[in-house]
């Protein structure tokens, strides 16, 4: 195992915990940036091009006939092959958060149209499902298993809010477990079905699964419930007959405690389970080789890479798997550096170079990587440019069409969790409904000082027929800490003068001679 480091050479905050890459042909595409797609990239999905010891995003684009794909965290995502034989494969989306953290219950198909050295298409198409429709949910696994000639997804675990019934002012918008149901998704038909099985009786998040034919092997995972990983191995095994499948779970021996791990194929069966979490505090260094057979699973320790200081002394890391045995890793920057959201990159490789080769991809790998999911209340950023060097050979591709953030205009950012002002009482926990217009966000106004920036229309003790005036009238609105400064800058108001009323002519002058009066004249005047 080869520890490479990347370093950073513009703007990395897109890249954050909850990300995923899809690998298509060789070439890796990141999916789930940190905020909402901006103009130069509308699809959020990017190709990782690794050309001239530099890593860049180029921006990916989807047919015609795609649906909408909104930027997804913490999804469960595994590949579809029309059988375990196929060469052709396309990736099943399911679940995951929002840029305004909502949870999505929907489930996506995409596809590798065409590619060519300046451009790539996908195909994204959202499958309607019915009958026992697993609720929104994230930090859970998909899978799809192989029986009798069928296939059918598996999914698990996951975290979700807290049912509406059962919300209280103080846990509003907490999140819980979901029910350790599983879930078997028939996509010929578009069914679903539930099953409960004595075995799972704690519901399980930011697991690992790994499946192999009619198997799928669930390795430790975190329970909110009881605040504990689980130690334990679960088997399920899924016989797929012409009339109802049927599902059974075994617990096996040999399980490990560990949350977030991430694990990568580096043989036809032979994978490779990295990171994670060992306890709240305390990251897991240790690497395992898991060896999957016909019907029995092989965990053995392994050597592990030669962490750098900064890893082993930081408190948290995340990553992903970017396929044919390598991943990628990510942790925090220090706070001396000049961008507070920069983190360092890492490319671990597993596999020897002599053994760094093309290989089918004959078992579905699932894995979940978190933190202690810091995105739960702090403010999303739009999209920026992910460039960093490597040491790394090339995908041979243009740089033609490479997302450039210089190429944005500037947007305010728009997080409804963010703390608006001073006395800003808004908590994502304790959240409630205020205005009649609120369903699961508040309420937010746009303050026109300076650049402008958003606030709570709560926290500035708008009525609501106020707030329903100011979104309809197009005027300026200033937050209560910038009406006073706003008061004191603007521009005077322009005085009208009084237009003076123009005199009224005078008469015309006769034309007439007048003679001057003789003295004899006027003497006769005079006595008369």
């Amino acid at each position: 195992m080869s520890l490479q480091v990347v370093s950073a050479i513009s703007n990395s905050s897109l890249l954050q915990p909850g990300f995923s890459l899809l690998n298509f042909d060789g070439h890796v595409f990141f999916f789930g940036q940190k905020g909402w797609p901006k103009r130069s990239c509308p699809t959020g999905v990017f190709l990782l091009d690794i050309k001239q010891n530099e890593l860049k995003m180029k921006p990916a684009f989807f047919s015609k006939d795609s649906c909408y794909l909104p930027p997804l965290r913490y999804p469960a995502l595994c590949t579809l092959r029309g059988n375990a034989e196929s060469d052709e494969y396309q990736y099943i989306i399911h679940g995951g958060k929002t840029p305004n953290n909502d949870l999505s219950d929907k489930i996506y198909i995409m596809s590798l149209v065409s590619k060519n050295s300046k451009k790539t298409t996908f195909q994204c198409v959202e499958k309607d499902l019915g009958g026992d429709v697993p609720e929104a949910r994230y930090g859970h696994t998909i899978n799809v298993v192989h029986s009798r000639g069928r296939s059918m997804s598996v999914i698990f675990g996951g975290r979700s809010y807290t049912p509406l019934a059962q919300r209280t002012t103080e846990k509003w918008n907490s999140v819980v477990d979901c029910l350790p149901s599983v879930f078997l998704v028939d996509f010929e038909f578009g069914c679903c079905t539930s099953y409960l099985l004595p075995e799972l009786q704690d519901g399980l998040s930011f697991h690992v699964s790994v499946a192999r034919n009619d198997t799928i092997y669930i390795l430790g995972g975190h329970s909110l419930q009881n605040n504990t990983r689980s130690p334990s191995l679960y088997k399920l095994k899924v016989d797929l007959p012409l009339g109802s499948p049927a599902v059974t779970c075994s617990i096996l021996p040999g399980g490990i405690s560990v949350s977030s791990a991430i694990v990568t194929q580096t043989g036809d069966t032979e994978f490779v389970l990295v990171g994670g979490y060992q306890s709240d505090n305390q990251k897991r260094l240790v690497c395992n080789t898991i060896v999957l057979e016909d019907n029995k699973i092989e965990i053995v320790e392994r050597a592990s890479p030669d962490w750098t200081p900064d890893i082993k002394h930081c408190r948290m890391w995340f990553g992903c798997d970017m396929g044919k045995g390598s991943v990628l890793l990510g942790i925090p920057g220090a706070n001396k550096q000049l961008i507070s959201d920069a983190n360092y990159f890492y490319i671990l490789r597993c596999k020897g170079a002599e053994e760094d080769k093309e290989e089918e991809l004959t078992a579905q790998i699932c894995s979940q990587t978190s933190t202690d999911d810091p995105g739960d209340s702090t403010p999303f950023e739009d999209s920026e440019e992910f460039c960093f060097s490597a040491e790394a050979n090339s995908f041979d591709v243009d740089d033609t069409d490479t997302y450039n953030e210089d190429d944005e205009e500037d947007e305010s950012e728009t997080g409804y969790w963010i703390t608006c002002c001073a006395s800003c009482n808004i908590d994502i926990n304790t959240w409630v409904p205020f205005y009649s217009t609120e369903l699961n966000k508040p309420a937010m106004i746009l303050c026109s000082s300076g650049a402008g920036h958003w606030v709570h229309a709560q926290c500035m003790d708008l009525s609501e027929s106020m707030l329903l005036r100011l979104s309809e009238a197009n005027v300026k609105y200033f937050c209560n800490e910038h009406i006073d400064l706003n008061k004191g800058l603007q521009t005077p108001k322009k005085v009208v003068h009084l237009k003076k009323q123009p005199m009224k002519p005078l008469r015309k002058k006769s034309t007439m001679k007048l003679t001057t009066p003789t003295k004899k004249s006027f003497l006769r005047r005079l006595f008369e």
